[in-house]
Parts: structure tokens; C-alpha cells; sequence
């Protein structure tokens, strides 16, 4: 499928499709938005760019109603406009495709993507012929056809993010806030989706681009905005800017894109896991036999594409899943199944890939979310008294030592963004000193600021002589981290390589084909 760059037709010629005039948002402590002011072009790709908790995410939720104003309009064609619900942004042409995807896994393509159209509601009366005919037409725009009955659970990662895209399509989008689109793709799908956004930006489609991927928003981007701390700091275009410019705009200061590892001086083993099988929710194995060391002193990377068995890896070697078969030895200590409690007390820190399931209680403060892992030991505690000043002391040198940005440690979680969720967890976890360290998605949703400061500790910790154990789908950060690195495709190791010398196009290959020849397939292995 050949498409025209956007280049080839300036975006900044052509008329406004949204206007966004001093649209400003309090919530109790912090102003969200303060007196926003964004225009995106007819057809162009325009980045949204900001650190953690700079805003972004309630600018857009203001734009697709899930959140109200206080002060400024919305225009759409040079019109003001009133988008009260998600429902009254569709109906004006606003779709949102979202970082985590709202698919329903049991239904098929089609029931997802028409999910929540009135005819629906009477499947009596829903045409499904016609339906069927206009996803097929839509997944054209990806150069393949696409089976409308195929369960959304059988789908591959990749294909799951494209599904998402023709659900916002199929209700005849103008214009599309894309959130991480890239977050879970190789490279080469990464390319694909790129491919199909030109395509639509040609047909006259406004793309909003959120990504944390600068290099990323410089190749796809017509033009790019940044917030900082609730407001508008700058605007470019990328062909008079570059990662460090933009990255300083984000975050205030100047960023290291690139953290010097140094040499790694790799000890004694301190994880083993030998023939290790772990079966999912379903009792489907989805891990099958895996061997691999990793050593004091070293960063051993898992590289691969969501949905390849990582998750059941990790919950196994966290205590959250009992393998189904093999051995998980800690430091020659027989560890297998064991329990996260004991894990803890044996000096493992995880930081979990869902942080709201395993990381986190919502509706605890930070306070006691900081010391949930260690609570019932000293200093925390005493028998079966807590010591709140200890807990309140520790929580404070978290949420300083790791930016947490809060008001206050002792507002609930939930309160919190994303990326500032993200790193009270690194920071609880971080804490102390650790002989294995497994890290799961550790800077998902961060800004680079943030994505640098961890990456520092990481680099850290392994030359203090921990263990790491990264797990990761940011192939960047797995090869920009990792002393070893190890490709993971449908529930097996396919290959280990030199963690110096390995190139994202080998790697990336891996982790879309397993080392097999070929396109990747659409369907995932075992699926149903």
C-alpha cells in the first residue's frame, strides 16, 4: 500500500476542524488545564506532547466529554459546540481510541466494533450483512482483509490496536484522539499504523497523537504541542526540532535521552528457572518450558510483543499464579510458588505491569500504599501496632525521591495520574536492599523526565548487585537497559542476545515473527 506523506500537503494551509479557546479545568489543589488554547488542522497529524500529569489526558477528556470545563469553548468547523458525554462527541465526529483497549475479548470483531450503535440494541433490526461488508471495506485501509467473526480474544496484540482504530472509523470519524497507539507494537506494526494514519489524514481524517515516543512523534507529526504543568509551553514543527528540544520543553530542564549503562560486572546466580510452564486463566499453557539465568549485577531482558506469555511469566515468578510445571530457584533456594508475602521477605521487589490490579489500593492514601508491601515489619510496625510516623516518614521520602507529583501523601491513589501512580510504585519497590528486582512494563505511561530518572536507578540497583529482571514491549528500553536481552514469541524463548550489539530491526523481527520467515501472524497461538 503506497501512501503519500503528509509533507506533501502542508496542514498548516488548510481550515481549522478544532478549536479549543481557554479551556480551563481546577480539580481540588492542582489546576488541570489552565487557559488551553489548541487548533488542529483539517487532515494533519497534530502531537499532543507533555510530562506526567501535565494535562493532557483531561484536555482530551474535556474534548470527548468525560470531563466539564470550567472556563473556555470548543469549536468545530469555526462553530462552538457543547460535548456533554462521549455520546455527544460521536455524534459530532470525535472518536478516542484509548492507551488500554475497551474491547470486550469474548465477542467478535464486529460486536465490538458495533458496540453501542442503535441497532444494536434490537439485533432484530441490525443489518449484520451490511455491517460485515462496510469492516471488511474498512480494514482495507490496513492492505488486508479482516474476518468480522473472529473472536477479539484470537486476535494478535497488533490487531487488536487496529480493531480499535475501525471502531473509531466505522462511525465516520473526523476527527481521532490516538493515546499510546504505539505503546504494544514492533516496529514493523508500528510502520503499518503509521501507513494507515497518512492514509486517513489524506482522506481529510484530524488525528490528536499522544505518544511519550518522541522519535516517533517527529516522523508521523505535521505539527506538535507541549504542556507543561497545565498550560501551553511551545508549538513545532518537527522538521525545526529535535527529541532534546522537545524533551526540554516537556519537562523544564535538560533530559538524557540515552542513560550510560557503563559495563556490567555480572556475580553469582541469583535466579534460575528451569522448564517453567504456566498455564493462563483458562488452563491454556501459554508458557512452555522456559530455561534462563539471571546473575547479581545484571539487567536480563525479555523483549516481545503483549500477549506472548509475559504476563503468565511474571505473575508465576511474583507468587500471583502457580506454574503448572518446572523450578524457580532464588539464590539456590527453592522458590516455586512461592507466596508474594515470602517473596518480599527474601528481598524481591516487583513492580507489576497493572499497577491498579497488583500495584496499588485506589482508595488507600499514599501513605499506606508506600509501605504495602512491608507494613506488618519493622519500622512500620510493632507486633500489631502501626507507627504512623514512621509510615508517614517513609512516604514522604518516596514521593520526594522519585517526583511523585501530590498535594499531599496522604490523598488517596486514585487521585493521582497515571505516570505519578506508576512511580510511587517504582519508588516503594525500589527501596531497600534487593537481591532480585523483576520489573514488569516499569516506566509505562511516564514522561521522559520520569523514563530518565528510572532508568538511572535501574543502572543503580544492578551495580549495587541486584538481579534485574526487565520485562518489557518498549523494545527501546529493553536494549537501552539490558546487559542480555531475550526475545519471548508465543510462550518461548526464541533467542538471547547480546544486550550491546543488538539493533532494533533484529529484534523487532523477532518479536513479530519468532525467527520464522514471513509476515506475523494475525491470529495468536493457542487462541480460540
Amino acid at each position: 500500500m503506497v501512501v503519500s506523506e503528509a509533507a506533501s500537503s502542508p496542514a498548516a494551509s488548510k481550515p481549522a476542524a478544532l478549536e479549543m479557546r481557554g479551556v480551563t479545568k481546577r480539580f481540588p489543589g492542582v489546576v488541570a488545564n489552565d487557559h488551553i488554547d489548541l487548533d488542529v488542522r483539517r487532515g494533519e497529524i497534530h502531537a499532543l506532547l507533555g510530562e506526567n500529569g501535565a494535562g493532557k489526558t483531561t484536555l482530551m477528556n474535556i474534548l470527548y466529554g468525560l470531563v466539564t470545563p470550567d472556563e473556555g469553548e470548543i469549536l468545530l468547523g469555526g462553530k462552538p459546540v457543547t460535548i456533554a458525554s462521549p455520546a455527544d462527541a460521536i455524534s459530532q465526529g470525535i472518536s478516542m481510541v484509548h492507551q488500554h483497549f475497551m474491547l470486550v475479548p469474548v465477542l467478535t470483531v464486529a460486536e465490538n466494533i458495533l458496540l453501542g450503535e442503535e441497532p444494536m440494541a434490537n439485533p432484530v433490526l441490525m443489518d449484520r450483512k451490511a455491517a460485515h461488508t462496510r469492516i471488511r471495506e474498512l480494514g482495507r485501509f490496513f492492505g488486508t482483509e479482516i474476518d468480522p467473526d473472529l473472536r477479539v480474544a484470537s486476535l494478535s496484540v497488533g490487531w487488536q490496536q487496529r480493531v480499535e482504530i475501525l471502531k473509531a472509523l466505522y462511525r465516520n470519524a473526523d476527527i481521532l484522539v490516538l493515546d499510546e497507539p504505539t505503546a504494544v507494537l514492533t516496529p514493523q506494526e508500528t510502520k503499518e499504523i503509521f501507513a494507515v494514519l497518512r492514509r486517513l489524514t489524506a482522506e481529510g481524517t484530524s488525528i490528536i497523537f499522544i505518544s511519550h515516543k518522541l522519535y516517533e512523534v517527529l516522523e508521523i507529526a505535521d505539527r506538535i504541542t507541549v504542556i507543561r504543568r497545565g498550560k501551553v509551553v511551545g508549538s513545532r514543527i518537527p522538521s525545526e526540532t529535535d527529541e532534546d528540544d522537545l524533551a526540554e520543553l516537556m519537562v523544564g530542564r535538560e533530559v538524557e535521552l540515552t542513560v550510560d549503562r557503563g559495563e556490567s560486572h555480572p556475580a553469582d546466580v541469583t535466579l534460575a528457572v528451569a522448564g517453567l510452564t504456566v498455564s493462563d486463566d483458562r488452563g491454556h499453557e501459554v508458557v512452555h518450558g522456559l530455561d534462563f539465568e539471571v546473575r547479581a549485577g545484571e539487567v536480563f531482558g525479555i523483549a516481545g510483543v503483549a500477549g506472548n506469555g509475559q504476563d503468565e511469566l511474571v505473575e508465576a515468578l511474583a507468587g500471583l499464579r502457580r506454574p503448572a510445571g518446572g523450578t524457580v530457584e532464588l539464590s539456590g533456594r527453592t522458590i516455586t510458588g512461592a507466596s508474594p508475602r515470602r517473596l518480599h521477605n527474601l528481598r524481591v521487589g516487583f513492580v507489576p505491569a497493572d499497577r491498579h490490579r497488583y500495584g496499588l489500593v485506589l482508595v488507600f492514601p499514599l501513605t499506606d500504599n508506600s509501605v504495602l508491601t512491608s507494613y506488618y515489619r519493622a519500622p512500620y510496625s510493632r507486633g500489631l501496632v502501626r507507627d504512623a510516623d514512621a509510615i508517614g516518614r517513609h512516604a514522604e521520602q518516596v514521593i520526594k525521591d522519585f517526583d511523585v507529583r501530590t498535594p499531599s501523601p496522604l490523598v488517596h491513589a486514585s487521585t493521582l495520574s497515571g505516570g505519578n501512580q506508576q512511580k510511587l510504585i517504582v519508588g516503594r519497590e525500589f527501596f531497600g536492599d534487593l537481591r532480585l528486582l523483576v520489573l514488569d512494563q516499569p516506566t509505562r505511561g511516564l514522561d521522559v523526565g520520569s523514563i530518565e530518572f528510572i532508568h538511572r536507578q535501574v543502572i543503580a540497583k544492578r551495580d549495587a548487585g541486584t538481579a534485574v529482571l526487565l520485562i518489557s514491549a518498549e523494545l527501546d528500553e529493553v536494549l537501552e537497559l539490558s546487559d542480555r536481552t531475550a526475545v519471548m514469541y508465543r510462550g518461548r524463548l526464541v533467542a538471547v542476545v547480546d544486550g550491546r550489539s543488538a539493533t532494533r530491526e533484529e529484534v523487532g523481527l523477532l518479536m513479530a515473527t519468532g525467527g520464522r520467515e514471513g509476515p506475523p501472524p494475525i491470529i495468536a497461538e493457542g487462541a480460540a
